[in-house]
């Protein structure tokens, strides 16, 4: 299992577009990937339930990885949350 926090630096945090952005590179590996922030977790692989987490800009997530790829996972997907835009 892999496990970092992470700051969310975009502007709208994970929100609609950038949200999406963020779910289809979750959708990219096959392990189980969650957000959690601020006491909600929530599949990543899931826009709705992503923007239930109500993840805000300088928002500190803790993304939790687990599968055959999640190495490979959170090295990429630390790289999408730095680059999201909009």
């Amino acid at each position: 299992m892999q496990t970092a926090q992470i700051k969310v630096t975009n502007e709208n945090g994970l929100h609609t577009r950038p949200g999406a952005v963020f779910v289809k590179a979750c959708k990219a590996f096959s392990s189980t990937i969650t957000v959690e922030n601020r006491g909600r977790t929530a599949n990543a692989k899931s826009l709705m339930k992503l923007m239930s987490a109500g993840v805000l800009k300088d928002d500190v997530i803790t993304l939790t990885i687990e599968g055959e790829d999640e190495v490979q996972a959170m090295e990429q997907l630390k790289i999408v949350i730095e680059n999201l835009e909009g």
